[in-house]
């Protein structure tokens, strides 16, 4: 697996130096003409518009039975005494936002319980108790039991009817009102990007003899160093031109996979990658151990819409959890809680001193729209939307 690196100018994340290609100044509406049709391509390129943690849900939140789970915020002020309580909510009329920095310091020593999760002990998690999720099946076997790499754990049935879905990220945070579909952890991120274009994803296809059926591809991750391209209306332009982090000409994120492409649709085999992340005021590498990638591709090529599955170190759930600060105070959460869930729930990558596990299984789901994926500006070559 490539080894995450600090998020400097001088390190690289990914394989080793390989050539580099690039595209010359053109606009991305000349190189849009000078495309053919989707078949006649030998690299695919796009650009995520969106990323959602994969959170199944129903109308009435069955999965939910016991309901969802109360904030840290909550916590806070019902350990009050009602003097207190009036004094430091104004009569309950201060809001969440402003309550923050307060009811995050609830640790018997000031100390921010998301921060420290372990500062203070809450009530359980409330988990997902349904048996349906997006995802899949990761260790491939359909009884949960232990196997090298995970620990025993109950599977899920995949929305699609698939057994064996391995998916306990969504177990531990379906029922957390912020990472919901109408929470705002998600919701927020997506913005994030959109307006400041930081944390950005690149994906190329390569190795490409026909678009909609090639069983023998390579996918490439990249980070962006561009913003979004957006139209009058705010949407994505597809085929717009991108050009990825590099330094000196090396790529700081260049993991690949192989996979296949079946009927316009991008089937990766597992590996182990660096995705770059930004949300909520939060960078991130995130590295995805046993990653595998569904993405359908749009006859015309211009967008595509996917789902990744791979297992998340709790460390780094934690490290993001711990860092939505204010974003919390109206998403509702609860650091403590979360913690001691996931490694409770935690399936993948057994510790070898403990045995306990340290990753959990996970799902995503995004979309993406065609791009000009530009490596290197000096150079004739290019990599094409389609």
């Amino acid at each position: 697996m490539s080894k995450p690196a600090n998020d400097a100018p001088l390190h690289r994340i990914g394989r080793g130096l390989r050539s580099i290609t690039a595209l010359s100044a053109l606009t991305a509406g000349t190189l849009a003409l000078s495309i053919t049709t989707p078949a006649d391509a030998k690299t695919l390129g796009f650009v995520v518009t969106t990323w959602f943690n994969a959170i199944y849900e129903t109308p009435f939140i069955d999965e939910c039975p016991r309901g969802l789970n109360v904030g840290y915020d909550e916590y806070w002020w019902r350990g009050l005494s009602k003097e207190d309580r009036a004094k430091l909510t104004d009569n309950g009329l201060k809001s969440r936002l402003d309550r923050f920095y307060t009811a995050i310091r609830r640790g018997p020593n000031g100390e921010d319980v998301c921060l420290n999760p372990t500062a203070v002990t809450d009530p359980p998690l409330l988990t997902i108790e349904g048996d349906t999720s997006f995802g899949m099946d990761l260790d491939g076997n359909t009884d949960g039991n232990a196997t090298a790499n995970t620990c025993a754990h109950e599977n899920f049935t995949g929305v699609d009817g698939t057994p064996g879905v391995d998916n306990q990220m969504y177990r531990i945070l379906g029922c957390i009102y912020g990472f919901r579909s109408f929470g705002q952890y998600d919701v927020n991120a997506n913005e994030n990007r959109k307006s400041n274009g930081l944390g950005m994803t690149l994906l190329e296809i390569s190795d490409v003899d026909d678009a909609r059926n090639d069983d023998d591809v390579t996918l490439t991750i990249y980070r962006s160093i561009d913003q979004y391209v957006l139209d009058g209306q705010g949407k994505f332009v597809p085929f717009s031109s991108y050009r990825i982090d590099q330094t000196d000409g090396v790529p700081r994120y260049d993991s690949q996979v192989k996979g296949k492409i079946v009927d316009g649709e991008l089937i990766t085999s597992p590996g182990d990658v660096n995705f770059p992340f930004y949300g909520n005021y939060t960078y991130m590498n995130q590295v995805f151990r046993d990653m595998r990638m569904r993405m359908k591709i749009a006859e015309n090529g211009e967008r595509a819409t996917g789902m990744v599955g791979a297992y998340f170190d709790i460390d780094q759930l934690m490290f993001y959890i711990g860092g939505l600060g204010p974003v919390s105070s109206t998403a509702i959460s609860d650091c403590p809680a979360v913690y001691v869930a996931a490694h409770k729930y935690a399936d993948g990558y057994p510790d070898p001193k403990t045995g306990k596990c340290t990753s959990l299984s996970t799902a995503y789901n995004f979309t993406a729209v065609s791009a000009f994926v530009i490596k290197d500006e000096q150079s004739a070559d290019s990599s094409t939307g389609q």
